[in-house]
């Protein structure tokens, strides 16, 4: 072998050593993130029927209360098979970092197929999938609790007709699930600290009260939240990261909360009511957020 070959055998076994000594701790690294990642996310059961009660749980590895970047909540989306938001929920954890929530199969989640959840927590994404039969039933073992309390009756010979079987009413369809849980409004619960905070109080009288109660309302809100719970998780966790951007986002939403004021001095009982004053709203955001700051530059840029 002459000197360059042997030159170009050294050169090799050089790059064949490093790589092994570089990628081994790398290899390494990677298992052990695995093994203990920052979010963890679960379900009770990988399929169900309309009517079962979906249980999710977790736990945040780095949670901690007393800190304000490591104290957020979880946002938790369910979405449907064609991409459509079926069920939002905010969980604050516990003291050790644990979560949970229960959804009900139903409303939203109404049409077979493979769901999404997923889990988001200071920019760390957790995702897990059931599949929806579409059937209604109960393909998900009772809990426990109402197994007792069934017990408890049948104990009591006073008690008839404790044979029937509860049955399960679905008449009511939410049209987000973060109605019942609480939250849901995740730009105002990060921008004023908490959803006990006026203005996110506000935020959620005027969409249970006016907005839900016409038909019209449902169908904006069920498109509004497909837009807005594709960001708001995001900028939340980020508000919670960055104190000058907090305050960004709060002068920001303070004229669209103005705006909406004008909801609670009239009345809105048809349909074409709420679309006039739902159109009239949006119209004047538009004004003051786009058409006022284009007006203003333009003069600017004239006066010069």
């Amino acid at each position: 072998m002459n000197t360059k070959g042997k030159f170009l055998l050294i050169i090799l076994s050089f790059s064949i050593i490093s790589y092994s000594l570089i990628g081994a701790p790398s290899a390494y690294s990677q298992e052990v993130r695995d093994v203990n990642p920052p979010l963890l996310l679960d379900i009770n059961s990988n399929t169900f029927d309309i009517g079962d009660t979906i249980f999710i749980s977790g736990s945040v590895r780095d949670y901690d209360r007393s800190s304000d970047t490591h104290s957020s909540d979880v946002t938790v989306t369910i979405k449907s098979p064609t991409n459509n938001i079926a069920g939002v929920a905010q969980i604050t954890p516990k003291t050790n970092g644990d979560y949970n929530h229960t959804f009900v199969a139903g409303g939203q989640m109404n049409k077979a197929g493979e769901y999404t959840v997923t889990a988001f927590w200071n920019n760390n994404i957790a995702t897990v999938t059931f599949e929806l039969t579409g059937v209604t039933g109960s393909n998900v073992s009772t809990p426990s609790v109402e197994s007792e309390s069934k017990q408890s009756v049948t104990e009591t010979p006073a008690v008839e007709s404790v044979d029937e079987e509860p049955e399960f009413i679905l008449d009511e369809e939410p049209v987000m699930e973060e109605s019942k849980s609480g939250g849901g409004c995740l730009i105002a619960t990060a921008t004023f600290g908490s959803e006990m905070a006026p203005q996110v109080q506000f935020l959620r009288e005027i969409r249970d009260n006016t907005v839900l109660q016409t038909e019209s309302g449902v169908s904006f809100m069920a498109g509004f939240n497909q837009f807005y719970y594709s960001f708001s998780p995001v900028i939340a966790d980020y508000e919670r990261e960055n104190p000058v951007f907090k305050e960004v986002v709060k002068l920001t939403i303070t004229p669209l909360l103005t705006s909406l004021t004008i909801l609670n001095y009239v009345d809105i009982d048809t349909e074409e009511e709420m679309l006039g004053y739902g159109i009239g709203v949006i119209l004047l955001n538009i004004g003051m957020y786009f058409i006022a700051p284009a007006a203003i530059l333009f003069k600017i840029k004239n006066r010069k």
